[in-house]
């Protein structure tokens, strides 16, 4: 019988306990009418619940069965959750050893038993020899007997059954166990790892944001083993609800390894299914679930990390365990609020931002010694005031110091907190513009966390403007690795060839951003920028004019001016540095975008006199005075020549004059 994935005619009619026949696949036989799965000399007995699972699993072998038609065959006539499944599943695995991976999961469609099966007609019972219509009247006649005759028999009869039923269930117990504990390793070595975003299960969409905090912080854990590459939150995120097979999510995140599973809360209470799939071949490593208080998920999170470290054979060192073991009490409320702003500032907005930092906030008045809560209101700080992420709705000198604060806070509590130095080392870069002492920050933060992506790109960029462009582009393909799905980082790679004049391959990076996500604004803005810097400004005007739409942001808007005046087109760039001056008047709009657009109409006084202001204001853009045409003219200028000395830039080549 072809009983080959994917064909309907796989199928195999359910055969109702009584009748004479089995269903063989691989070396295992299940025995419907003793509800047996057997395995050699092994009879393996599972849950009523769990072998009816198994029965439609194999039945059906060769289609994928969807979640709801695996629940309504078993479970139609019980309200339960979707974690009796999961726990049924897990129980099927265990049983099957090393021939579990036939039970594959086919992410967002369902499970497939992916073996050939066939079905085995009995003609005797093959304990007894003999007909099994005889033995249904030898047992039918037994029981009248029983029940009718020998009434002192029938106590016994159920002590004995009783006895029996609990060495049965004492048996399974010690098999379970030892399946458990000889469970083989993984066939390949694993090391690289992905957290797939937890589903939320607590049937309440406003929980959303719980479900997404304990994946980023499981990836925060992992994020610590030097050995192991762990797929930043970033990635994963954009694969939140997605069909993919689970095979195809594994090659576009370059991993050997996926860890899935589910957090349902309550009131006071979590519950967190989670298990660790090797992807190939597909196999079950290790899974498990937790019921713990709501006040214990923090601990938890360190828990599930040691746990997943131990089912892929990662041998951590001293400082890595140390590290997987220090996971200090917080505040339940401060918790909450903690997970509520992450959730807010990863939608990298200028209102979602602000919003955060109200939970941020909110997280250290509960537990002012919440260094993570600091940490992540510093970088929020940061966000509203760096124009490379197209938001610069503070001021620099207003931002940075504020960051400062918090950040340092932060490494007064926690010195060992990795985001922290990473931080540290951002303001070092960005504001101080004290390249040693940033590189010494980011190289801390990696030694602490080596999975921290970030951490990478903010290093990477400072390289960059320090000069070091092949360490750059070692260090931003690295955070790639991490990260490999993120429209930021693809960006940034762009970037950086552009800042060391390898234009071509810029402007093929910044298209496959775009190819990426074509409503990504970011992409269409390092494009323009390259365009700009390449002395093509008339594709620059087209692919600037795209980012403006997408974004409306002040930088793009200032950018685009540039282009224009670059390319002649005088009036367009004057209507804009009008626009500029109307948004003013309702936000924040750094006095670096007016320059930078009088600069390329070649106004030398208006452009200086508004490059001043952003010198007082210590706008973070002012690393774009020797890169951008704008200010080519004003090289000669000794106030030009003074401000770029003061910002340790006198010795970056820059941009060069275009014909």
């Amino acid at each position: 019988m072809d009983t080959k994935a994917g064909r309907k005619d796989a199928e195999i009619p359910p055969n109702p306990g009584g009748q004479a026949g089995d269903y063989r696949f691989l070396d295992f036989i299940l025995d419907p009418r003793r509800q047996l799965l057997i395995h050699g000399a092994d009879e393996i007995r599972l849950r009523p619940r769990t072998y009816d699972v198994l029965v439609h699993l194999v039945t059906h072998a060769g289609r994928v069965v969807g979640k709801s038609e695996l629940m309504e065959s078993v479970w139609k006539d019980v309200a339960v959750t979707d974690d009796s499944l999961v726990q049924s599943l897990m129980e099927i695995r265990r049983a099957l050893g090393q021939a579990e991976g036939i039970v594959k999961t086919v992410r967002g469609r369902g499970y497939l038993f992916d073996t050939g099966v066939e079905m085995v007609t009995r003609d005797a019972d093959p304990t007894q020899g003999q007909d099994p219509h005889r033995d249904q009247a030898t047992d039918s006649s037994a029981r009248d007997e029983t029940s009718t005759n020998r009434p002192g028999l029938s106590t016994a009869l159920i002590a004995v059954a009783v006895i029996a039923g609990i060495a049965a269930i004492a048996w399974w117990i010690g098999l379970s166990a030892r399946r458990q504990a000889s469970a083989p390793a993984p066939t390949g070595t694993i090391r690289s790892i992905a957290v797939l975003p937890l589903q939320n299960q607590s049937r309440d969409q406003e929980q959303e944001y719980f479900a997404d905090g304990i994946t980023d912080e499981l990836i925060t854990q992992l994020g610590k083993i030097g050995s192991l590459r762990v797929i930043s939150r970033t990635s994963v995120m954009r694969l939140k609800g997605t069909r993919k097979a689970l095979a195809e999510i594994a090659q576009e995140l370059n991993v050997d390894a996926v860890v899935e599973g589910s957090v349902a809360r309550s009131a006071e209470r979590v519950r967190v299914t989670a298990q660790v799939i090797q992807v190939n071949p597909e196999k079950l490593l290790w899974a498990e679930r937790y019921d713990r208080a709501l006040g214990d998920i923090v601990m938890l999170q360190g828990e599930l990390a040691r746990e997943i470290t131990n089912a892929i054979r990662i041998a951590l060192n001293a400082d890595e365990q140390a590290r997987l073991g220090d996971v200090r009490p917080v505040n339940r409320d401060a918790y909450e609020a903690l997970l509520k702003g992450r959730y807010y500032r990863n939608k990298r907005t200028e209102a979602t931002t602000k919003k955060a930092m109200e939970y941020f906030r909110e997280a250290i008045e509960k537990d002012p010694s919440y260094a993570l809560a600091f940490a992540s209101l510093s970088d929020s700080y940061i966000s509203l005031a760096l124009s490379e992420v197209l938001q610069e709705v503070l001021p620099a000198r207003e931002a940075f110091p504020q960051a400062r604060a918090a950040v340092n806070r932060a490494l007064a509590i926690d010195d060992t907190l990795g985001e922290a130095h990473a931080t540290l080392g951002h303001i070092k870069f960005q504001y101080d513009r004290d390249w040693a002492d940033a590189e010494k920050e980011f190289k801390r933060a990696i030694e602490l966390n080596p999975n921290y992506a970030s951490a990478h790109h903010w290093y990477a960029l400072c390289l960059a403007w320090m000069g070091r462009q092949d360490e750059a582009l070692d260090e931003i393909r690295r955070a790639r690795e991490l990260d490999p799905l993120s429209l930021t980082f693809s960006a940034s790679v762009a970037w950086i060839l552009a800042i060391g004049e390898q234009y071509e391959q810029a402007i093929d990076q910044s298209r496959k951003t775009i190819e990426m996500d074509p409503s990504f604004p970011l992409g269409h803005y390092r494009l323009g920028q390259t365009y700009v810097l390449s002395g093509r400004y008339v594709e620059a005007v087209a692919a600037l004019k795209r980012a403006a739409a997408l974004s409306g942001n002040p930088r793009v808007t200032a950018e685009l001016g540039l282009a224009h005046a670059l390319a002649g087109n005088r009036s367009e760039a004057l209507k804009l540095v009008g626009q500029l001056n109307e948004q003013s008047k309702q936000r924040y709009i750094s006095p670096f975008n007016r320059a930078v657009i009088y600069g390329g109409l070649g106004d030398e006084r208006r452009a200086m006199e508004w490059l001043e202001k952003a010198y007082d204001e210590r706008s973070v853009s002012l690393n774009l005075l020797k890169v951008s045409p704008a200010f080519i003219s004003l090289r000669e200028d000794p106030r030009f020549v003074a401000m770029v000395r003061s910002l340790g830039m006198e010795a970056f080549r820059g941009a060069q004059p275009r014909r």
